[in-house]
């Protein structure tokens, strides 16, 4: 356990804005937020970190991450490796939840669930999702609903692949009970239970889960629908199943700069929906990070677009320089995800009895400071606390 931390004087976000602020944490946890902290406590090994002129904010909640590599769609080669506990502190994510993603075959969850241990030990905060692209689901007991009650990582389901020409081409009666299987697991563990959809730019798009809601009982908010900023005509759905009560997930790591055409960039999709007055608690941003496409090129060779945890926060930067508000652009990878995943409000908040993950961020909006469970994980830009198997 980290010894106890008192970070003076920052700008708080909590995400909504508290003014100047120390923020005291101890055994992981924080337990006092306020003025002049330093005045009023004595504790033995206490460490003292000035703040001044910094911003404070939630550590981000990456509820979209391959942490046991993705891709592998132009054979074994294009296999994406294994994420490192640097690549997603230096992002600024102190909380990852782990998806497989197009394999489900050479990838499996019982491997995903180990890496989630290992990251855990190694510092951070970490979840899993039961599943893949592919229906019937890969599950660790044999059913997702059992995987959710009886596994701890577990918070629900996904990917499963609708609309995309990897999908496995679920019927609508197959993807109502999966939807069931997660409710009704969230239901009776306290967890989110919801299920991540991963969206192609197939032509029924977002249809189906519309004729879901409009079919049975099963509420929207159970419905995570990522990649919904890689085409316009989704992204204007999208903002469709947000009215109706359901979650969009943008995904930061689909730009143009990355090598993907026709989408809309994380952090103008972020400005759109503010200004058209989308409920925006109802709105996520992950990164895809350690994820893989390959793309055929007119040679026939192929290219293989490899999505990186660090566009999250350069989206969110993007989208305040833009001129949304710091609470709107940081909720988006904090609270919001926090909340859909049962996880809230011990993630996605600064505030007392919340876990003590935070970024400090100077004046042009980087990360200066990335602190996990109270431990300063990174600081002025360098990594100081290094996974297992790096050098």
């Amino acid at each position: 356990m980290s010894a106890p931390l008192l970070i003076l004087n920052a700008e708080l976000y909590a995400p909504e804005y508290r003014g100047r602020q120390d923020i005291l944490i101890i055994n992981g946890r924080v337990v006092m937020t306020g003025t002049s902290i330093e005045a009023q406590v004595r504790l033995p090994g206490l460490q003292i970190l000035d703040a001044a002129g910094r911003k404070a904010v939630p550590g981000y909640v990456d509820q979209h991450v391959h942490i046991i590599g993705g891709g592998g769609e132009s054979g074994p080669a294009s296999r994406t490796p294994e994420v490192m506990l640097s690549d997603i502190t230096s992002a600024g994510v102190t909380t990852v939840i782990g998806v497989l993603g197009t394999d489900g075959t050479s990838r499996h969850p019982e491997s995903l669930l180990a890496k989630a241990r290992g990251l855990e030990a190694e510092g951070i905060s970490a979840y899993i999702l039961t599943g893949s692209y592919e229906v019937p689901l890969r599950t660790i007991t044999g059913d997702a609903r059992r995987d959710i009650i009886l596994i701890d990582k577990v918070l629900g389901i996904g990917e499963i692949a609708l609309s995309d020409h990897r999908s496995s081409e679920p019927t609508k009666e197959e993807v109502k009970k999966i939807l069931t299987q997660a409710r009704l697991g969230g239901m009776l563990s306290g967890k989110g239970g919801v299920v991540q959809f991963h969206m192609g730019v197939g032509k029924n798009g977002l249809q189906m889960l519309f004729d879901i809601l409009d079919e049975s009982e099963i509420p929207a908010g159970h419905m995570i629908p990522t990649h919904i900023n890689r085409a316009l005509p989704l992204f204007e759905q999208g903002k469709l199943l947000v009215q109706r009560g359901g979650y969009i997930d943008i995904t930061s790591g689909i730009r143009a700069e990355d090598g993907f055409s026709d989408c809309i960039k994380p952090s103008e999709a972020i400005k759109h929906l503010w200004q058209s007055g989308m409920p925006m608690e109802r709105v996520t941003m992950s990164s895809d990070g350690n994820g893989c496409m390959s793309v055929r090129l007119p040679d026939g060779s192929a290219r293989q677009l490899v999505t990186r945890l660090a566009s999250l926060h350069e989206e969110v930067r993007a989208a305040v320089l833009a001129g949304v508000p710091v609470e709107i652009a940081i909720s988006v990878c904090t609270a919001n995800p926090a909340r859909a995943n049962g996880l809230y409000p011990r993630k996605g908040c600064l505030a007392e009895g919340c876990d003590g993950d935070l970024l400090l961020l100077d004046d042009d909006f980087n990360i200066d400071t990335v602190i996990a469970g109270g431990r300063i994980m990174a600081a002025g830009g360098q990594v100081l606390i290094k996974g297992t198997f790096e050098d």
